[in-house]
């Protein structure tokens, strides 16, 4: 299976085709300790500002400095506090305020070291700061370099949703660095595989079947496992976004279950009790309980895909998240200020069968909410 293109120092690249604003994807081990070798001839001018928490900047931040040095980049670094509740417009004007206390120039980039989350506020401070600056993603989480990192969506979240709040900007490039990842908490490691299973389901049902044969020793942390199911996620979604970079058609397939992840992480007020990835396990299972229901979709392929979740130690029920009286209304409140919504109509991303998804714009809102019910009762019985 292809993944991207082999380089002679080891590295995968995948290219992120989008005309004058293209990059591309590096992907590779101890990226982060030789970043400015890669960082070094794209920089506009030697100067950067690294953003990252206080979780990620305790392990990496050192040896990314130290190659940054080595390279004669000149660089700082700013610290925000780890987690979805950094996602706010408070930390976004701390941040812009740290930022412009540097005197960051239009020239100079801003690094994004660390997951998601630093990935979409680094990211949406550098597309208003001097009305757009430079950045680069360093992504140290599996969520992240699968996912968030690739394609330029920059948000902060609000009281009314997750990612609500934000632009469309591109990075410069993205360093995927596998061993980065050895540092992570197997809870967070199996939050990312939920994205990693989504590209399977979208359109690469022979991923979906490696990933039946190698999840595990993927979540065990082998190097060669997890340099492959990168390289394909990324190769994935960069396709997609090169054909629809602003979400008006095919990107959306990339939201595969996340309709139900966002209204349950909203429903957890984005507090740490339920990570993204596990919300998409359980919004998947619920994506393919839908296309059943409406006869779109075989029932063994949603049996499979909950089977392959469950075997990695994934949520599959709502009821293991932990969210006490959640209700099928109260998830449809939150769905309707999903970003999909057109006309007052939700958008699904449904399934013909795994590796054959597809955008739905004519759900009748009755059916999601008798398949709500269903599912939220099934889940407190599996409590």
């Amino acid at each position: 299976m292809e993944a991207g293109e082999e380089q002679a120092d080891n590295t995968t690249t995948v290219r992120v085709d989008l005309a004058e604003r293209s990059y591309d994807i590096i992907i590779g081990e101890d990226l982060l300790a030789s970043a400015g070798h890669y960082l070094s001839p794209i920089l506009a001018r030697p100067r950067v500002v690294i953003v990252s928490d206080e979780t990620v900047a305790g392990i990496h931040l050192v040896a990314l400095q130290a190659s940054l040095n080595a390279a004669g980049i000149d660089n700082d670094a700013i610290i925000v506090p780890p987690g979805e509740g950094s996602k706010n417009f408070a930390q976004l004007q701390l941040l812009l305020d740290r930022l412009l206390e540097l005197r960051v120039e239009r020239r100079d980039t801003i690094l994004a070291l660390g997951g998601g989350v630093i990935g979409d506020l680094a990211g949406f401070a550098a597309a208003i700061l001097r009305r757009g600056i430079d950045f680069i993603q360093l992504p140290t989480t599996l969520l992240s370099q699968v996912d968030s990192s690739v394609g330029g969506k920059t948000a902060i979240n609000a009281a009314q949703g997750k990612n609500l709040i934000g632009a469309f900007y591109q990075p410069r490039l993205v360093l995927a660095d596998v061993t980065a990842l050895a540092s992570l908490p197997a809870r967070e490691l199996r939050a990312g595989y939920g994205e990693v299973v989504k590209y399977g389901l979208i359109d690469d049902f022979a991923f979906f079947e490696w990933l039946e044969e190698n999840g595990a020793d993927l979540l065990a942390g082998s190097t060669d496992a997890l340099r492959h199911a990168v390289a394909v996620s990324c190769r994935s979604k960069a396709a997609i976004v090169a054909r629809d970079e602003r979400e008006k058609g095919d990107r959306a397939l990339l939201n595969l279950g996340h309709t139900f992840a966002h209204a349950l992480e909203a429903e957890a007020s984005y507090d740490g009790r339920v990570l993204h990835g596990e919300a998409v396990a359980v919004g998947l299972g619920m994506a393919f309980t839908l296309s059943t229901r409406l006869g779109l979709c075989p029932s063994q392929d949603g049996e499979r895909v909950r089977r392959h979740l469950a075997a990695m130690d994934l949520p599959i029920e709502s009821g293991q998240l932990g969210l006490a009286g959640l209700t099928a209304e109260t998830m449809l409140a939150h769905m309707r200020q999903d970003k999909k919504v057109s006309d007052n109509q939700l958008t699904f991303i449904l399934a013909n069968g795994i590796g054959r998804s597809f955008v739905a714009k004519d759900v009748g809102e009755d059916k999601v909410r008798e398949m709500l019910q269903d599912a939220l009762q099934s889940g407190k019985a599996g409590k």
